[in-house]
C-alpha cells in the first residue's frame, strides 16, 4: 500500500496509467506543488500541472455525482408527493356510516323482515 508521502512522480505514474484509485490511495488529493517538482522527471516537466488537473477533474466529477444524486432524490420526493395527492383519501372502514335516524329505520326493517311484529 502506498502512503500519503508518495513521491509526486509515482502519483503522476498512477494518473498516466489511469489508475485513479491507486492515485487516490497514494494521496493525490493531498498533493500540493513544491518548488522543483517540474524537474523530478525530465520527460514530464508539466508534472505539477498534470497532478493539479487530475485533482480538479476528480473534484468536478464528484460535484457532478452529488448534483445527480440530489436531483434523483428530489425527483423521487416529488413523484411520491404527486402520487400521494392522486391517491384517494384513506377511509376508516369500507362502509360509510349511516346517520342515526337511518340506522333506526334500517333496524326496524330488518326486524320486520325477520318476523318480529313488535318492531
Amino acid at each position: 500500500m502506498v502512503t500519503a508521502s508518495t513521491p509526486p512522480r509515482q502519483l503522476l505514474q498512477f494518473v498516466l496509467d489511469d489508475d485513479l484509485d491507486a492515485a487516490l490511495r497514494a494521496g493525490l488529493m493531498d498533493y500540493l506543488p513544491q518548488p522543483g517538482d517540474a524537474l523530478l522527471d525530465p520527460a514530464y516537466p508539466q508534472l505539477p500541472q498534470q497532478l493539479q488537473l487530475a485533482q480538479q477533474q476528480l473534484r468536478t466529477a464528484w460535484a457532478a455525482r452529488e448534483r445527480y444524486r440530489a436531483r434523483a432524490a428530489r425527483l423521487e420526493r416529488r413523484a411520491a408527493e404527486r402520487q400521494a395527492r392522486r391517491a384517494p383519501p384513506p377511509t376508516a372502514d369500507s362502509k360509510p356510516a349511516l346517520p342515526s335516524a337511518a340506522a333506526v329505520i334500517l333496524a326496524r326493517a330488518k326486524a320486520r323482515a325477520a318476523g318480529n311484529p313488535n318492531a
